[in-house]
């Protein structure tokens, strides 16, 4: 369960970088109040029924231009998340170094401590000191 967490929580915070700093645009052609052509990340083609320029110099500004319309949505995303090593001072990046180094080293597999007597058997019992005296653990 708390792996499945973990993971659910990691894609979603890549998602989240992803999306947050991608950008788009959309563009799209209306003529009157229906739309025509709607693309992405391209120019949105006209219907052919703009007016020619020529023409539009001759219509007087009490005159409605065309029927057509082009709308442009923009979205862009973030750029500052773009760090490099460049941007750290001197101090960061030994402070950095310094806690790379102790978090590696912390999980570093100690030795065991070795046994000085390993090799040696115990001495040879002449008498069970236990039983002579009568003393029992209980």
């Amino acid at each position: 369960m708390n792996e499945t967490v973990r993971k659910t929580g990691s894609l979603m915070m890549a998602l989240l970088v992803l999306f947050s700093t991608m950008s788009f645009s959309m563009d799209m052609h209306f003529c009157g109040d229906s739309l025509v052509d709607f693309k992405f990340y391209q120019k949105a083609e006209t219907c052919g029924m703009s007016m020619d320029m020529p023409m539009r110099d001759m219509v007087s500004d009490d005159m409605e231009m065309h029927c057509c319309s082009d709308v442009e949505v923009v979205l862009t995303g973030q750029d500052d998340l773009q760090l490099s090593i460049d941007q750290f001072s001197f101090e960061q990046q030994t402070f950095i170094l310094a806690y790379t180094f102790a978090y590696i080293y912390l999980f570093d597999k100690v030795d065991e401590q070795p046994i000085p007597f390993k090799e040696y058997s115990p001495p040879i019992l002449i008498k069970d000191v236990q039983i002579l005296d009568q003393t029992f653990l209980i």
